[in-house]
């Protein structure tokens, strides 16, 4: 893509979770993060739960941070410490961040990054209205983050990377600002099928998690282009059953999976 493509797909998928950012709450969700879903199916924490959320979980984050969105749980694989230092890309309303700041507590620092002022500002919003000191939200691209080198323990993303018109640099960025050991602990979605060419073409789609999805593999090569060690990207079959729900009548779940990923920076980058 060139730069205008590439500016023209954030500017469509910020318009998207402006839209969700600024809806009010009224504590129900539809499966689907598409604006054409029309299948609801619960409420904001009956669809967390299905992406694996514990109940303890969902009652520790503050009321607003859950919107029910993303495709798996990287607290799950993060094994976050006491003093770490945290970042969550595209962080939204906070969800992922205030769960981590337990896990980090007072000595440890977490940062949210989002591209959308409106998200930013409800995660900030949210922050202040519950007391958590150790959680800052910082506005910019995931390609472009505005982090110093080499200061993140740990990086964490929900169904987010996907959305980026430029993958290599998200994870070139990722690899920037870890500590030499540093982790990633990422849900995302890949495809596991050569998607239709009409929801390859739909910018609707991208913005849903779906059109903009990469295979496992393309994955593995981009972390490994970026200079990560001990790479996994496992696709999660029983994440089928809540994409099934994303597009009505669609059959997404033949065509993209949820996956955990994980890797670690190494202390040295390979040439390109």
């Amino acid at each position: 893509m060139s730069q205008v493509q590439n500016d023209q797909v954030r500017q469509h998928v910020r318009n998207r979770y402006k839209e969700i950012a600024i809806q009010d709450s009224n504590g129900s969700s539809c499966c689907s993060p598409s604006s054409a879903g029309t299948s609801c199916c619960g409420s904001v924490d009956d669809v967390s739960a299905k992406l694996g959320y514990s109940s303890e979980e969902l009652a520790a984050a503050p009321q607003g941070a859950n919107l029910g969105l993303g495709c798996g749980n990287p607290q799950a694989i993060a094994s976050i410490a006491p003093g770490e230092t945290v970042l969550d890309l595209g962080s939204g309303a906070g969800f992922d961040c205030f769960l981590a700041s337990k896990q980090t507590g007072e000595t440890g620092r977490v940062y949210g990054v989002d591209m959308t002022p409106e998200m930013v500002s409800r995660a900030r919003g949210n922050a202040v209205k519950n007391g958590y000191t150790n959680v800052e939200f910082r506005l910019g691209e995931i390609e472009h983050l505005p982090i110093s080198d080499s200061s993140i323990d740990v990086i964490m993303s929900n169904c987010v990377i996907n959305l980026s018109p430029d993958k290599q640099q998200v994870f070139n960025e990722a690899y920037r600002v870890l500590k030499e050991g540093g982790r990633l602990a990422i849900s995302d979605i890949v495809t596991t099928a050569e998607l239709p060419a009409e929801v390859k073409e739909n910018l609707d789609a991208l913005a849903s998690c779906i059109s903009g999805a990469s295979t496992a593999e393309e994955v593995k090569a981009m972390l490994h282009a970026s200079g990560f060690i001990d790479i996994v990207v496992e696709p999660k079959d029983d994440s089928r059953a809540f994409i099934k729900d994303w597009v009505p009548g669609a059959n997404m779940a033949d065509y993209i999976q949820s996956a955990v990923i994980q890797a670690t920076k190494g202390g040295i980058k390979p040439q390109s």
